[in-house]
């Protein structure tokens, strides 16, 4: 330590004076918040709620934002620099805990290896109150906060004199700035839940960190934390051997008992401690950003994509509407090219479709959300539109009601038309979002690391997979041919595929009960009364009124159903013949700290494959009694509110969604298990870990 200290006094020195250009000195410190112009890096301290609940704890939050050119440093400012301190003045009844610093970057100043912030960051500090502090006590906080910014050239020691006054209250938090912290914790690395390895052969230093061959690595690098351990300055080489990352460095100057460190994939970080033992030598490379291997990945992920939705297709409110548009071309005949352009529109509709809602995830992702896809579905207004759009199809299958006077509504239900099929398509992409199946949810998930461009090609391919049935038909008269011919049976045909239909929308309605209660749940029935009832007239009195006149109660319902609706989130676990436990971090840690597996599974009330899942494999005997044979705590996570900690644990994971079923052994690397279960699959994987 005492030579770190002369090395890093040597450095801001050396810095201060422009790299021997000389005549540069220090900079005077600020003394407080109010003389921001004099300082090179503006802070303000925030809390994520002004009014805490006696007992709890709130994350504050010190938003740096350096001038251009300048930067600040990490914990470890690696070869020169200082770690940031305060000095907290705090009342009674409060403490503050130490930073938890986002995920630095790499500067090479003159040879020496600086660990920095060169933009806008956010350093996070828990504040704790005493559970006998009275509501309404004003809790003044005050501190001294020192810090080093720099350029490439010179250094400055700055102060600034931070306060913040909370008061104790109900702990309410504002939505944007739950947003806002959303996105600090986002930045922050997360722990990576088992031990690492690391070994020291002469000046050769290998860290082996436990990660499993499928998982996305991106710009690897390990910054240290424990000072000593490796030189800053070498270069690192990332390699792979099995189901272990393997970073090799130099040997630093020191050997100590543990590392502790951050390990950077791409844009994330995991933060781990490393103990002594052996590692293997990596048997193959982790191929750099840009390089053919990188492009193998993304085609293979733009193929995943692709795939997945071609297995969206099979899902039972996707197949009644792809079944009776590829019929429609068997009972029209039709011209090739109108054919083909129906077809082109059809996949228009579904791609733009997949292309919005991408859109839209990767904006609110960017904003600090915690959004995944699907997650419109979060919201239950979203599931009572949808409610009552697959009822009106359900019973527009069923011949309650025809549509001729809406050139839309025909079209999407029985002829050819080019406006019909776009819609009809997009339709199809939309009320597919709830399931997410083989392919297509490690596709999604490497989409949010991925660059914007590339993230919505993976999205485009997802709406292009979906309608590639229907473009496979309109583009190959031969499949064309093998269709069934037209006649009578078409009609029954049409009314079996309502049955589904039907289904989903009973399925719906299960969904908005959970979201919005039985309070809301009853106001969607309410409103699907009245829909139904106003197509039923619209379809028995053809001619006599104009359709708007007809559909206006169903729109005022629908009007006055989505103001009334519950939407503040009434959720809770669905009932499960489990013995389990809502998923947290912290409880997850305490289960595997006693050296007991678990056994975590990710779900949401509207995913379709979760809830096949949990009745046909978790909720089945078999599986209950290996859990409770090898004491195995099962928690689950549910996202059907968008819970940002499931959020931020789903993209740790490399998800955008559920389903995610996670078996932790007592002792071992987590193994994440497929989106389609089987009770022998579960039970093996049990038995083999525990």
């Amino acid at each position: 330590m005492i030579l770190r200290a002369f090395r890093t006094l040597f450095a801001v020195v050396l810095l201060s004076w422009g790299l021997g250009g000389g005549g540069v000195a220090f900079a005077r410190a600020a003394p407080s918040l109010s003389s921001v112009t004099e300082r090179h890096m503006a802070i303000r301290l925030v809390a994520e709620s002004d009014a805490p609940r006696p007992g709890s704890a709130v994350d504050l939050a010190f938003r740096m934002v350096p001038e251009p050119g300048w930067h600040g440093y990490w914990k470890n400012p690696g070869d020169s620099g200082l770690e940031p301190a305060i000095e907290w003045q705090l009342p009674p009844g409060v403490t503050v805990g130490e930073f938890q610093y986002p995920v630095p970057h790499r500067l090479i100043v003159g040879g020496l290896m600086n660990y920095v912030y060169e933009g806008p960051y956010a350093l996070l500090a828990k504040v704790s109150l005493a559970p006998d502090l009275a509501p309404g006590t004003r809790l003044p906080l005050r501190g001294k906060f020192d810090y080093l910014v720099c350029t490439k050239e010179v250094c400055v020691p700055e102060s600034a004199n931070v306060a913040l006054e909370l008061v104790v209250g109900a702990g309410t938090v504002d939505a944007a700035r739950r947003a806002d912290f959303d996105g600090f914790r986002r930045a922050l690395p997360q722990p990576l839940g088992v031990t690492a390895k690391y070994q020291a052969e002469g000046e050769l230093f290998r860290l082996g960190v436990p990660l499993p061959a499928d998982a996305a690595v991106g710009d690897a690098y390990f910054y240290p934390l424990t000072d000593g351990a490796i030189d800053y300055a070498a270069e690192q080489k990332v390699g792979r051997n099995g189901d272990w990352l393997i970073v090799e460095a130099k040997s630093g100057s020191s050997m100590p008992e543990s590392v502790a460190g951050v390990l950077q994939l791409g844009d994330r970080g995991l933060a781990l401690v490393a103990q002594p033992g052996p590692v293997a030598a990596p048997t193959e490379a982790v191929a750099a950003s840009g390089s053919s291997s990188a492009t193998a990945g993304v085609l293979g992920i733009l193929l995943a994509a692709l795939v997945g939705g071609l297995l969206l297709n099979i899902m039972p409110c996707v197949f009644p509407i792809l079944s009776l548009k590829a019929l429609s071309l068997a009972k029209g005949g039709g011209e090739e090219m109108a054919v083909r352009r129906d077809a082109l529109a059809y996949t228009g509709g579904a791609v733009l479709t997949c292309v919005t809602l991408g859109a839209l995830v990767l904006a609110l992702r960017a904003g600090g959300t915690a959004a995944g896809w699907a997650f419109q579905l979060q919201d239950p207004r979203v599931i009572l539109l949808l409610l009552l759009l697959v009822l009106a199809i359900a019973l527009n299958f069923a011949g309650l009601f025809e549509l001729p006077s809406l050139a839309w509504g025909d079209k999407l239900s029985r002829r050819s038309g080019t406006a019909g099929a776009f819609w009809t398509g997009g339709l199809a992409a939309f009320v597919a979002t709830p399931c997410t199946g083989p392919f297509m949810a490690s596709a999604l998930g490497a989409a949010l690391i991925l660059p914007p461009a590339i993230a919505l090609t993976v999205f485009a391919m997802l709406g292009l997979g979906l309608a590639l049935p229907f473009l496979l038909i309109g583009f190959v008269p031969a499949l064309r041919r093998k269709l069934p011919k037209p006649g009578p049976w078409m009609g029954t045909f049409r009314r079996m595929l309502s049955i589904p239909m039907f289904l989903t929308a009973l399925a719906l309605a299960w969904v908005l009960g959970r979201q919005a209660g039985v309070g809301g749940m009853t106001i969607g029935l309410a409103a699907a009364l009245a829909a139904g009832l106003s197509l039923w007239w619209l379809g028995a009195s053809r001619g006599r009124a104009p359709a708007w006149a007809r559909l206006a109660p169903a729109a005022l319902a629908l009007v006055l159903a989505v103001v009334v609706l519950p939407t503040d989130g009434v959720a809770t676990a669905a009932p499960s013949s489990l013995a389990s436990e809502p998923f947290s971090e912290p409880t997850l840690s305490a289960h595997l700290a006693q050296g007991k597996p678990v056994f975590a599974y990710f779900t949401a009330d509207w995913c379709i494959t979760c809830k096949v899942n949990e009745k046909a494999v978790l909720e089945r005997p078999a599986v209950a009694q290996a859990f409770a044979r090898n004491d195995v705590a099962v928690l689950v996570g549910d996202w059907t509110n968008g819970e940002p900690e499931i959020g931020r644990f789903l993209e740790k994971h490399g998800r955008s969604g559920v389903p995610l079923y996670l078996f932790y052994p007592a002792n071992g690397t987590p193994k994440t298990l497929p989106q389609l279960l089987t009770i022998s699959q579960v039970v093996s994987t049990v038995e083999k870990g525990s």
